[in-house]
């Protein structure tokens, strides 16, 4: 015959405060305003809570009665591994947490894989507000965010009446490097860039698809390049611009090969991100080309692995965009309007670009 087993049942809130000869009040008190007991009294709560197996206050219930998770959520329209792969977004990641910490609020990541529309996952989040960093104008995650009840803040794109942002100048900061090359007497170039829209596209873009992407950032770095080389005469047009959907290291190599292949002649390849350029320097050392001698390489963002291969960039504040966002986020403040934060970037002249063989360098001065 089966032994019958006896199965202590958790204590709860109302049988500490008995065990106690407390209030339910102060058992609470203990756990989420420790300010209103004595340090001694506090300590008897915690102990005889441990010695009874009571867990705490259900954090499901006090988010329903007080309506606050204590959490921020971060949306990245990437795969959860993206945060801590890409290092621009892992100094982003880094910043944002900070802020949270500052402020004594949890963190949330809400990944949105790019090639899926489920947004369950943004209906379910139990948040007190979102940051969203880099998703195109037109993805279905951010409509989402946009439809709950709580504050959100934008990070880089898209750029929303009504939201608040932290950002850079994206246009001027590829202006500033594509004028850098201009006075090193580059005309003949490629471009590499980052995906400019949700729909996977794996090679050339034309102009049209360029002006019309829905990744704004890509669009005005892209921007960028155009109006500084169009007014020494080169013709767009005619510039190779590959685009990767994936943002790695191999994708980079992948795309400049294909430029590269396209033609050979080029003096310089202009990559919208440090990733994508050191792709492309593994694939001019795979060809035998001496950079920047044969082809000048340059990036984007300022990373730590760019820094070390003496990438020609523009550096950006990775970190303080984060620490920024979390900031405007947890501002209680009453505001009218929305804000903008915009940051500083600095043209890094590393060792990857040079004048073109054969060429008299000019420095170029503008018409």
């Amino acid at each position: 015959m089966a032994r019958s087993m006896h199965v202590r049942r958790p204590a709860t809130l109302a049988s500490l405060a008995a065990e106690l000869g407390v209030s339910r009040t102060t058992v609470s008190n203990a756990y989420n305003r420790p300010d209103q007991l004595s340090p001694e009294l506090r300590r008897r709560v915690l102990e005889t809570a441990r010695r009874l197996g009571y867990p705490g206050p259900d954090p499901v219930a006090r988010s329903l009665r007080t309506r606050k998770a204590g959490a921020v959520g971060l949306l990245l329209t990437e795969n959860l591994s993206y945060a801590f792969r890409d290092p621009a977004a892992i100094g982003f990641l880094e910043g944002l947490a900070l802020a949270c910490e500052d402020a004594g609020t949890g963190l949330l990541l809400v990944p949105a894989n790019p090639e899926r529309e489920d947004v369950a996952a943004v209906h379910r989040a139990g948040v007190d507000g979102f940051v969203v960093y880099s998703v195109p104008d037109d993805d279905p995650h951010l409509a989402a965010v946009l439809e709950r009840p709580v504050p959100t803040v934008v990070c880089d794109q898209p750029d929303l009446d009504n939201v608040d942002r932290v950002g850079i100048d994206d246009h001027a900061a590829m202006n500033s490097l594509a004028r850098h090359l201009i006075s090193l007497g580059h005309r003949r170039i490629g471009v590499v860039c980052m995906r400019l829209a949700r729909d996977r596209n794996d090679g050339y873009v034309t102009v049209e698809r360029q002006r019309s992407a829905h990744f704004h950032v890509q669009r005005s770095r892209l921007a960028g390049i155009a109006e500084a080389f169009g007014e020494v005469g080169v013709d767009w047009a005619s510039v190779p611009v590959v685009e990767r959907f994936d943002h790695t290291i191999a994708s980079g190599a992948s795309a400049a090969a294909q430029v590269l292949d396209r033609d050979p002649q080029i003096t310089a390849l202009i990559c919208t991100s440090d990733i994508l350029a050191l792709g492309a320097l593994g694939e001019a050392r795979k060809r035998g080309l001496n950079v920047p001698h044969d082809l000048t390489v340059t990036g984007f963002d300022g990373i730590r692995e760019a820094e070390q291969a003496g990438l020609t960039t523009v550096r950006q504040p990775v970190l303080e965009k984060g620490r920024a966002a979390g900031k405007l986020l947890l501002d209680s403040a009453e505001r009218s309007r929305p804000r903008s934060v915009t940051l500083s970037t600095e043209l890094v002249v590393g060792s990857t670009a040079a004048s073109p063989r054969g060429v008299v360098e000019e420095r170029w001065f503008g018409p």
